[in-house]
C-alpha cells in the first residue's frame, strides 16, 4: 500500500465549506422566516401565551446567534478529514436543520401549537444528537451546538404551554 492510500483523505477546503455551511443555515433561516413572519399578527398575537414567554423582539437576535454558531460548528465538522461516522454527523446536522425549518411551518404556517410541538420533539432529539456527535470529532463544534439544545429545550416547552393554554 502507498502513503496516500494510508493517510485519510482530506476534508473541504475552508472557503467551500463555508459557502456550504453558511448558505444552508441562511437558507434555512429564511425559509423560517418566510412562515413565521406571515403569521406573526394576528394570528400569533391572538395567542395566550404564558408569564414566560420572551417578547417577539427577542426572537430574531437570539436565532441569528444560533444560526451563526450552527454554520460555524457545521464549517468546523465539514473541514475534517473524511472518517467513519463523518456522514452521520453531517446527516444528524442537516436533520436538525430540516427540522428547524419545519417547525416555522407546522407552528406558525399551519397555525397549529399541536403540530409544532410533534415537531419540535425530535427537533430537539437530533439537535442533542448533533452535539454528541459533533463534540466526537471535534470539541469546539459539539460546544456550538450547546446553544441551540438550551433553546430549542425552552422552546419546546414554551410549545407544550402554549398548545395546552390554547
Amino acid at each position: 500500500m502507498t502513503d496516500a492510500a494510508q493517510s485519510p483523505r482530506p476534508g473541504m477546503a475552508p472557503g467551500r465549506a463555508g459557502v456550504i455551511a453558511a448558505g444552508l443555515v441562511f437558507l434555512d433561516s429564511l425559509l423560517g422566516q418566510m412562515a413565521t413572519a406571515l403569521n406573526l399578527v394576528p394570528w400569533y398575537e391572538s395567542l395566550q401565551k404564558p408569564w414566560f414567554n420572551p417578547p417577539n423582539a427577542v426572537f430574531g437576535p437570539v436565532w441569528t446567534f444560533l444560526y451563526c454558531l450552527m454554520a460555524v460548528a457545521f464549517w468546523r465538522i465539514l473541514m475534517l478529514p473524511r472518517q467513519p461516522g463523518k456522514q452521520v454527523a453531517v446527516g444528524l446536522f442537516l436533520g436538525q436543520l430540516l427540522f428547524t425549518v419545519a417547525w416555522s411551518f407546522a407552528f406558525f404556517a399551519a397555525q397549529s401549537p399541536l403540530a409544532g410541538l410533534a415537531v419540535v420533539i425530535p427537533q430537539w432529539l437530533l439537535v442533542v444528537a448533533t452535539g454528541v456527535v459533533f463534540g466526537k470529532f471535534d470539541r469546539l463544534a459539539g460546544w456550538l451546538i450547546v446553544p441551540l439544545g438550551l433553546w430549542v429545550g425552552f422552546a419546546a416547552v414554551l410549545n407544550f404551554v402554549i398548545w395546552r393554554m390554547n
